[in-house]
């Protein structure tokens, strides 16, 4: 009997773990993509941007430009016949210090005005990565995402003490959130700036810095469900209008 009752409890618990396998299996379903968010390319560029310097800025900076450039180990050698563009920033400051530079998406509002236009990031994003190039300053470089409860998180990329371009990328924590379990679970990040940042003890006299191709790896998959149309943000607005939050 104790081995009849021994052998009940394991058959009990292998038809628990195989249907736990089959409930979580499709809850851990992934259909991963590299997804651009940003190429400074006239052609797809997806925001104006602007380039805003902390207290000690100095008068005239930072002056900014669409510079005609690449990284080679990003689209090659010789591209002729695309318009590759950068965004490029020359800076300085008037003193040494915890100084930084804020390079956000804008665009114009009706009234003409310059506006944030924070990046909207598709699916439940487990990177992001940007192409820096950098002349040996010892600065670095965060990100800001914002999730849907309106929390501004900073991701930290790395430093830029590096000669040419270079691929800086960061992970995106679990812990920030990027869904619900209400009806659409999926709960996006937005990109709203890239930040750099000068150390106390490095020159800030005069410096170049370009950024090219803001880019996310992100699971896009998402289960189907019957009626699942109407959490379509296009659907929601055809029948509630402009009123539905």
């Amino acid at each position: 009997m104790y081995r009849d009752r021994i052998f009940s409890i394991l058959l009990i618990l292998t038809i628990l773990t195989a249907f736990s396998g089959f409930v979580m299996a499709d809850e851990s379903n992934e259909i991963l993509e590299s997804i651009v968010l940003e190429s400074f390319d006239p052609e797809t560029r997806t925001s104006e941007w602007i380039v805003r310097g902390s207290k000690f800025i100095t008068e005239g900076f930072p002056r900014q430009t669409y510079a005609s450039a690449w990284p080679t180990a990003l689209h090659g050698v010789n591209r002729e016949g695309r318009d590759f563009q950068v965004l490029g920033i020359n800076a300085r400051f008037d003193r040494l210090g915890y100084n930084y530079l804020e390079i956000i998406p804008v665009k114009q509002d009706d009234n003409g005005n310059t506006v944030a236009n924070p990046l909207q990031i598709p699916g439940r994003a487990k990177s992001i990565d940007l192409w820096v190039w950098g002349s040996r300053f010892d600065y670095y470089i965060e990100v800001d995402v914002e999730d849907y409860t309106g929390v501004v998180w900073t991701l930290n990329l790395g430093n830029i003490n590096f000669t040419g371009w270079r691929n800086m990328r960061a992970e995106i924590p679990p812990y920030i959130p990027q869904s619900e379990v209400y009806i659409p679970t999926l709960k996006t990040l937005r990109l709203v700036k890239v930040r750099l940042w000068t150390r106390p003890y490095e020159r800030v006299a005069n410096f170049f810095v370009y950024f090219d191709q803001i880019k996310v790896l992100t699971d896009t998959y998402e289960s189907y469900f019957d009626g699942d149309s109407l959490t379509w943000p296009d659907k929601v607005q055809e029948i509630w209008g402009s009123t539905a939050q």
